[in-house]
């Protein structure tokens, strides 16, 4: 079973890695690599994607993953534990941080902002699921401040980088007012009526005391290339694809 992913490194911390997988194939809802069990693919087809992508992981110091039941909220777990590829989660939130060298935490998206954090150390890692509702509660703001409290740490220490997702010409809400805030207004297109919310993620970040040049961004958008992502947007019956971060033992 054929999985792929694009590597990132934090400049500087050499014990911290970060996966963001892609979509292999485009000639159904799931092809291509499809990593979570809910959204109608077929149970075999997503444990094989999972212990395919796994493997691939494993030489670069993944010995396992934790996962949550991603609910578009803002909670935090600290030392998640790690579940078989053949299990669907059932502990519910959007964000995992842990110091644990080995446990790779595991963000589905499809849309979706991953967010991955790690302190210069190496020693602490998180991992937060960013939709737009994330965003609306400045989730990349509480998440960042309750990783930093739990273990001690101060943000402006902290790196983050956001994964695949969303752009800002393809992230439409017609329906602004009912579903933002004047607060937001500076981040939304009138004449589009669109969302640039790669900009205010990385304002909410800023916010929580990561300074600017900490905070790093893949710019692909997930609806644009659809021969490389997964996309809600693009289409509706759509399969997931999966970020980690991980410390190396």
């Amino acid at each position: 079973m054929s999985v792929a992913f694009i590597s990132f490194r934090f400049p500087g911390i050499d014990r911290v890695r970060c996966a963001f997988q892609t979509r292999c194939a485009a000639d159904d809802p799931y092809a291509g690599g499809n990593i979570s069990f809910s959204v109608g693919d077929r149970a075999y087809m997503v444990t094989a994607h999972r212990q395919a992508l796994l493997e691939k992981l494993y030489s670069q110091g993944v010995q396992a993953w934790a996962e949550l039941h991603q609910v578009h909220g803002d909670s935090l777990v600290y030392e998640p534990e790690g579940i078989p590829c053949e299990v669907s989660p059932t502990v519910e939130g959007d964000g995992m941080a842990t110091e644990r060298p080995g446990l790779g935490l595991f963000i589905k998206t499809a849309d979706c902002q991953p967010i991955l954090l790690a302190h210069r150390s190496g020693r602490y890692v998180a991992a937060l699921h960013v939709g737009w509702r994330g965003n609306r509660c400045a989730f990349p703001v509480s998440g960042v401040s309750r990783f930093c409290e739990h273990y001690g740490l101060r943000a402006s220490d902290i790196l983050a980088v956001r994964g695949p997702s969303l752009g800002p010409a393809r992230a439409e809400f017609v329906n602004f007012e009912q579903e933002w805030s004047e607060a937001f207004r500076p981040w939304f297109d009138t004449a589009t009526r669109t969302m640039d919310l790669w900009s205010l993620t990385r304002y909410q970040l800023q916010q929580a005391g990561i300074p600017e040049r900490q905070i790093y961004g893949l710019d692909l958008c997930t609806y644009s290339n659809d021969n490389a992502f997964f996309s809600y947007r693009r289409s509706r019956q759509t399969g997931r694809q999966g970020s980690l971060i991980w410390i190396r033992s």
